[in-house]
C-alpha cells in the first residue's frame, strides 16, 4: 500500500486527485483534519508518513511545503513553482525516453501547466525532427474551461451570474503577454524566444484546445513526425488529418488523454492539442507521474 498525502486537498486539483485515488485499492490516502489543513506541524507530520506527497497549492505555498517534505519522499507539485527549477523533473513522460526515465527515479516532479502541456506536446517533436527551428518566433492561442481558474473563478461562473451577462462571452486574459506558463513553454522546448501566447477562458467548466499556427511546413510531415514520436504513447493520440471538421474541445474531458491535430494546406498550418485542463492538464498528469515514479503501470486510476 502506498501512503499518499495531498497538501491542498480542498482545491480543484486536490479534489480531482482524491476522487481518482479513492477508486484504487493499492492506496492509503492520508486525510488531514480540515481545521488543521494550514497547520505546518500537522502537514509535516503527514508528509513524514507518506510515500508520495502531492502539492496542490499556490506557488508561494508550494515552495514552503516542498521544503517541509523528507528528501526521500516523492513530491509531485501541481503548481507553477518548480517547473523549470533546478533539481525538479518535468512531468511530461511522453516527450522522450530521457524524460520518462528521469520521472521513474525522481523524488521531485513538477506537473506541466495545462496550456504548456498542449504547446510542448505539439512543438517538441517538431523541434527534434528539424521541422521547426529553435530560433522560431511562435504564436500560441488557447481556449480553456473556467475550472482552470480555481475556486474563485468557478464560483464566479457557477454562483454569481445572470442570463446574458458578460461571463457567457469568451474572455481573453494575460494580455500583458507574461502568462505564468511561458517559462516552461520556452525552457522545456529549448526555444530561443518565448512564444507570443494569449489564452481565452470560455463558458464551459472543463476542456481546452491549444493552437499554434505555422508557415512553410508540410501537413503530412508534421503528422508523420508526431505519429513516429508518440507511437508508443498510452495517452497522447495523433488524429487523422481532417480539414473539414469542427472542434469539440470537451471530448477529452474526464480522461488523461491528449489528442493532436494538424490542419492546413500548402503554405499555412494549424497545430491543435485537445485535453482536459483538469485531466492531462492537472490531476491526471500528476497521477500518471506518480505511477511511473512508483514503478507502476502509468495508466492505473486513469481509465476514462
Amino acid at each position: 500500500m502506498l501512503n499518499i498525502f495531498i497538501d491542498g486537498q480542498a482545491g480543484t486539483t486536490g479534489l480531482k486527485l482524491e476522487e481518482r485515488l479513492k477508486t484504487r485499492n493499492d492506496i492509503n490516502l492520508l486525510i488531514i483534519d480540515p481545521s488543521r489543513r494550514k497547520d505546518p506541524a500537522t502537514r509535516q507530520n503527514l508528509m513524514a508518513k507518506a510515500d508520495v506527497v502531492f502539492l496542490c497549492l499556490p506557488e508561494d505555498e508550494a515552495i514552503k511545503a516542498a521544503s517541509m517534505a523528507p528528501p526521500d519522499t516523492i513530491v509531485i507539485d501541481a503548481s507553477t513553482a518548480h517547473r523549470v527549477a533546478p533539481g525538479w523533473v518535468y512531468g511530461l513522460p511522453e516527450l522522450s525516453v530521457a524524460h520518462r526515465t528521469a520521472i521513474s527515479t525522481a523524488k521531485r516532479i513538477a506537473v506541466p501547466g495545462c496550456h504548456a502541456a498542449g504547446f510542448i506536446a505539439m512543438v517538441y517533436p517538431l523541434l527534434e525532427s528539424g521541422i521547426i527551428s529553435r530560433d522560431a518566433k511562435l504564436n500560441c492561442n488557447s481556449l480553456t474551461g473556467y475550472s482552470g481558474g480555481g475556486r474563485t473563478m468557478i464560483e464566479e461562473y457557477e454562483n454569481n451570474r445572470t442570463p446574458g451577462d458578460y461571463l457567457q462571452a469568451p474572455r481573453p486574459y494575460a494580455l500583458g503577454l507574461k502568462h505564468k506558463h511561458l517559462p516552461e513553454m520556452k525552457g522545456i522546448c529549448g526555444l530561443e524566444h518565448a512564444p507570443h501566447f494569449v489564452p481565452t477562458v470560455c463558458d464551459i467548466a472543463q476542456g481546452m484546445f491549444v493552437t499554434v499556427p505555422l508557415w512553410g511546413c508540410n501537413v503530412e510531415d508534421v503528422w508523420q513526425a508526431w505519429s513516429q514520436h508518440y507511437r508508443y504513447s498510452k495517452f497522447i493520440q495523433v488524429k487523422e488529418i481532417d480539414n473539414n471538421g469542427i472542434m469539440n474541445m470537451t471530448e477529452c474531458n474526464n480522461t488523461n488523454r491528449m489528442d493532436l491535430f494538424v490542419y492546413g494546406h500548402e503554405t499555412q498550418l494549424l497545430l491543435g492539442a485537445r485535453l482536459d485542463n483538469l485531466g492531462k492538464g492537472a490531476s491526471g498528469a500528476a497521477l500518471q507521474c506518480m505511477n511511473i515514479a512508483c514503478g507502476l503501470d502509468e495508466g492505473l486510476g486513469l481509465e476514462d
